[in-house]
């Protein structure tokens, strides 16, 4: 098939262009390089995918119509649309840069798919959306509680792509990211900074006193969901078991987790043993914007796609860590 992703040097991008090149598709790669965070690791993850066979890359932003018509100059037959301001913290800091990117930018790419029709429409949403849920989150919950700008913008993300899906017949899947960690993973991230500072012998800042939870997903397990996902377009009127399919359009929205919550400071505990270093730990309250749990709800998935690998943080720690050893000493 002939693949558009946005965001493809982006971490989880990335991770799927390579899956989706690796499986033979063709991939067209469209990013910004914007520098959120140390854009050397964009560049480096941009020349393994260039140099695999069947991939493209367009440089440039959602926004610029001259390179959303660059990126659909192959007609591509599936968009998987991962390009967005990340981050809930930074949000409160830079709040404009995530309307532009996930709300204008999101709007530019639903009025390419709109002139250019496509079988599929993947989209990016986030666990954030569901506030501060004390369960495991179920994709037909409410999500009129947003903590954080960032939440926000995903929520609207949804919103604007079930509009699309209802005028135009795009059939959309909106995909509700739980934690995603690994190898390639952003600096901004727990997991990268945390290894870091620990790896330096310097403390950590670990927020709400470690209290929390979160649905950790191995970038490799969403990655093999997200995969499947492509093959499973919507269609209205044909509901499956626990689905969360409109009931005025072939939208759904579906947790891409593995629905097995992790306490923070065993996944602290898991960097700790992979380095072989004990953490100097600076117990704090809760940061403005973050959530005290996080937890997937992934019948709907399973349904869908069937089993999907569920690695242990202490593997996909592991792994991340052997990565960024080689990775620092490049």
């Amino acid at each position: 098939m002939r693949i558009l992703v946005t965001g493809s040097a982006g971490f989880i991008g990335f991770h799927l262009a390579r899956r989706l090149l690796g499986e033979g598709h063709e991939v067209v790669g469209l990013d910004a390089l914007t520098p959120y965070y140390d854009v050397r690791l964009k560049q480096q993850r941009q020349v393994l995918l260039e140099a695999m066979p069947g991939f493209r890359a367009v440089s440039g932003r959602l926004e610029d119509a001259g390179a959303l018509a660059a990126a659909f100059a192959d007609a591509p037959e599936v968009v998987v649309h991962l390009a967005a301001q990340a981050g809930v913290r930074y949000s409160i800091e830079a709040p404009f840069s995530y309307t532009e990117s996930n709300i204008t930018g999101t709007l530019a790419l639903l009025e390419a798919v709109r002139s250019r029709p496509v079988k599929h429409l993947l989209a990016a949403s986030s666990s954030s959306v569901y506030g501060m849920a004390r369960q495991a989150s179920r994709e037909t919950d409410g999500t009129d509680h947003p903590v954080s700008l960032y939440a926000a913008t995903k929520k609207a993300t949804e919103a604007m792509t079930h509009s699309y899906a209802h005028l135009f017949g795009i059939p959309t899947t909106c995909l509700r990211f739980f934690t995603v960690y690994g190898p390639w993973g952003r600096p901004d991230m727990a997991l990268f900074r945390f290894t870091e500072a620990i790896a330096e012998g310097r403390p950590i800042d670990v927020y709400g006193e470690g209290r929390m939870r979160r649905d950790f997903t191995f970038v490799e397990d969403t990655v093999t969901a997200v995969t499947r996902l492509i093959g499973k377009a919507p269609v209205q009127g044909q509901p499956v078991a626990r689905d969360s399919l409109s009931p005025v359009a072939p939208w759904r929205v579906i947790n891409v987790a593995g629905g097995r919550p992790v306490e923070l400071m065993r996944f602290i505990s898991a960097i700790e043993a992979a380095i072989g270093r004990a953490a100097q730990k600076n117990m704090l309250p809760m940061q403005a914007g973050d959530v005290t749990d996080t937890a997937a709800e992934v019948a709907l998935l399973r349904t869908l796609v069937g089993d999907v690998p569920e690695t242990s943080v202490e593997d996909g720690v592991r792994a991340f860590i052997e990565w960024w050893r080689g990775w620092r000493g490049a």
